[in-house]
Parts: structure tokens; C-alpha cells; sequence
């Protein structure tokens, strides 16, 4: 369809989380020390990555790019959210909610395709040690982190066309606190059957894939570690993927509550729920459990303190 034709809505209204002031400043104050927490933690990890030679691995590698994906993934939605907390405007024009909702999808793709290739470098870094340094070179690094950020960058562009080539004729609220697929497709004026399973087939496959190849590699995991002889072999294998499998379970279990369930009137509070949990609260929780379960990231924190202290 023309857009320029058929969609008569020049903008979007987000619904309020609260309607009480009380509750949106704490809300706000919330939000904010989570974001806030949330860039200084990633940066902190980009930065010891960077810096101490310990944290050169390939893990290390995934581990910066996620940092670095994280910071833009919340830096779509976070800031709006915050200004709309303060403001009685909660409007978004049409084509900011299609940038955010870009942004967002493409960064939430990308991320799923990273920790598949996190789980990837701990199989081989487990059950192929001798080869390790052979399979996950320099360069075989940098061209899965390549695929999986284009990967985000050109999925999406299928469901965001096919949303925002839809007739939005009335009404404009989005019954959410960001342009996000199930509840702008609610919107549309128009039959949107079609368009939803292909939007909902492009969605399962680009979660659920990323999903499939994490559980095999650590099925691989277990069978090779469960092998071992010794017990501090096994203890040492599975801390290194305890960060890991952290984050993957809070990823993935909002993500397919959301995305993946079925869609019913009374969902959309839910929906907000989960939404708020893997937006907000998620972005915060990785950089604290990759630090303080990982004793390399504790160690290169404790030589960046010393480091402030002795030179002030």
C-alpha cells in the first residue's frame, strides 16, 4: 500500500504506565538509575576487554559486542520513556515510532544471533580445547559478529515494511510505552492476516533459530563436560558458561512470553509487564552477572579502582 495514500495518522500516543504523578517520578527515578547502570556497566566491560590483556579471548570479543549492542538496544527506548514520565506530550510522530521500532527490533535481533555465537565459542572452547584458537580465530571472529549484526540490520526491514505500509486511519494510541510489533499491528485499519504471519514467521524463525543452535551447542556441553574425570574440570567448565546461560534465560523467557504466546484482550497488560522486564530490567542485570560471576571481569575491576585511587 501507499503509505502516503492510506495512513491518514500523522503520529502515535503512548499510554501512560501510571496516571498517578506520585508514581511516574518514582517510576522515572527507577528507570533512570536502571539506564544509568546499565551504560556505565557496559562500558566498564568494553572498556577491561579492551584494555587488560587477559580479556583478549574470543569470548571476551562477543562479550564487547553485546556490551556495545545493549547500550544502543536501551538507548531506543529508555530515553522517550523517561522524557514521557515528565511530559503530558506522550505523542511519537510516525516516522520516529518507525525508526524506534527499527532500531529496536534490528539491536534485539542481532543480540539473539550474539549469544548464539557466545554459545557457540563455549562449545568449541569446551569440547574442542586443542582447537580452539585454530576454529575461533581473529578473523572467523569477526565475520560471525558481522553476520550477526547484519543479520539484525536486514530482517527487520521485512516486518517494519510491512507494518508501517499498513493504513493507520484512527484510533493513534498505542496501548504501550514504545512502538513495538503486536500492539501497532492492532492498529492497522485494515486486513492484516497476511501481513501478520509472515511478520510472526519472520519473528519465530529469527528468535527461535538463534534459540535451537544455543540449546545444541550446550546439550554438546554437557555430554563432553559430564565426560570429564575430574570434578574441577567439570566446576571450571560450567563457570564459564553460568554468565552466559544466565543472560539467555532472562533474554529468551520475556522475549518468548511476549512474542511467542498467544495474543488475547487482556494480554496487554502483560505484555507491558515482560516488555518493562527485558527493556529495563535485563540491560541492568548482564553487566552485573558478567562481572561478578566472571573472576577475570572482578579482577580487571579491581585493577581499574586501584588504578583511579593511586592516581588521584
Amino acid at each position: 500500500m501507499d503509505v502516503g495514500n492510506y495512513s491518514l495518522v500523522s503520529q502515535f500516543i503512548f499510554e501512560p504506565l501510571s496516571d498517578v504523578h506520585t508514581i511516574k517520578i518514582i517510576l522515572f527515578l527507577l528507570v533512570l538509575t536502571s539506564y544509568l547502570f546499565s551504560i556505565m556497566g557496559n562500558i566498564f566491560i568494553i572498556i577491561a576487554s579492551l584494555t587488560n590483556p587477559a580479556l583478549q579471548s574470543p569470548m571476551y570479543f562477543f562479550l564487547r559486542n553485546l556490551s556495545f549492542l545493549e547500550i544502543g538496544y536501551t538507548s531506543t527506548i529508555i530515553p522517550k520513556m523517561l522524557s514521557n514520565f515528565l511530559s503530558e506530550d506522550l505523542s511519537i510522530s510516525f516516522i520516529g515510532c518507525a525508526t524506534q521500532m527499527y532500531f529496536f527490533g534490528s539491536l534485539g535481533i542481532a543480540e539473539c544471533c550474539l549469544l548464539a555465537a557466545m554459545a557457540y565459542d563455549r562449545y568449541v572452547a569446551i569440547c574442542h580445547p586443542l582447537h580452539y584458537s585454530v576454529i575461533m580465530n581473529r578473523t572467523i571472529c569477526l565475520q560471525i559478529s558481522a553476520v550477526c549484526w547484519l543479520s539484525g540490520v536486514l530482517v527487520v526491514l521485512v516486518p517494519a515494511s510491512l507494518i508501517f505500509t499498513l493504513p493507520f486511519c484512527g484510533p493513534n494510541k498505542i496501548r504501550h510505552f514504545f512502538c513495538d510489533l503486536p500492539p501497532l499491528l492492532r492498529l492497522a485499519c485494515a486486513d492484516i492476516y497476511k501481513n501478520e504471519v509472515i511478520i510472526y514467521t519472520v519473528t519465530v524463525i529469527f528468535i527461535m533459530l538463534p534459540f535451537f543452535l544455543i540449546l545444541v551447542s550446550y546439550i554438546r556441553i554437557l555430554h563432553a563436560v559430564l565426560k570429564m574425570s575430574s570434578n574441577t574440570s567439570r566446576s571450571k567448565a560450567f563457570s564459564t558458561c553460568s554468565s552466559h546461560i544466565t543472560v539467555v534465560t532472562l533474554f529468551y523467557g520475556s522475549a518468548v512470553l511476549t512474542y511467542l504466546r498467544p495474543t488475547s484482550a487482556n494480554s496487554q497488560g502483560t505484555d507491558k509487564v515482560l516488555s518493562f522486564f527485558y527493556t529495563v530490567v535485563c540491560p541492568m542485570l548482564n553487566p552485573l552477572i558478567y562481572s561478578l560471576r566472571n573472576k577475570e571481569m572482578k579482577d580487571s575491576l579491581k585493577m581499574m579502582v586501584r588504578k583511579i585511587l593511586f592516581r588521584k
